[in-house]
Order: C-alpha cells, then structure tokens, then sequence
C-alpha cells in the first residue's frame, strides 16, 4: 500500500467517527429542552464537514464544493422554518 491510500483512509475513519458522534449528540439531546432544534442543526453541522470531508478523500471535489455552498442553506431554511411555524401554546 502506499502512503496516499494510508492517509485516505484514515480520514475516512475520521470521517466515520464524526458521522457517529453527531448521531450520538442528535439522540442525546431531549425533547423538553428549550431551542433543541438549534442544537440538533449545530451537530449536523459537524455530520456535513465530515460528508465534505468523505467526498474530497474520494476524490469528489465538484461534489464537495456544492455540498458544501448547500448544506448552509438547508440547515437554515429548516431553523426558520421551525421558528416561524411554531404555534403559540
């Protein structure tokens, strides 16, 4: 094996460990919590970087780049939505 296909996978393996922990933070999280929507959006956050991440040691730069101009954008439009939606108790 040479040294280029050691370093992919490694991140890979970094990769899979954030997508794990972002899983674990988004499962942790109760629903009682005030704002839990934000905080469940911020550890998607990190799941996204390690997507980009995936995507650039697979050799998937054009993909990469658009994930990462698009993911913002979801992750916005699904927080307003939340907030803008939410009824008056």
């Amino acid at each position: 094996m040479d040294i280029v296909m050691i370093i992919k996978s490694v991140l890979l393996l970094i990769s899979a460990a954030l997508v794990l922990l972002a899983a674990y933070g988004i499962i942790r999280f109760k629903d009682e919590v005030p704002n839990v929507l934000y905080a469940r959006i911020h550890i998607l956050g990190i799941a996204d970087m390690a997507c980009i991440l995936a995507l650039l040691v697979l050799n998937e730069p054009l993909l990469a780049v658009a994930y990462f101009i698009l993911a913002p954008f979801a992750s916005h439009a699904i927080a307003n939505g939340h907030y803008y939606g939410e009824e008056e108790k």
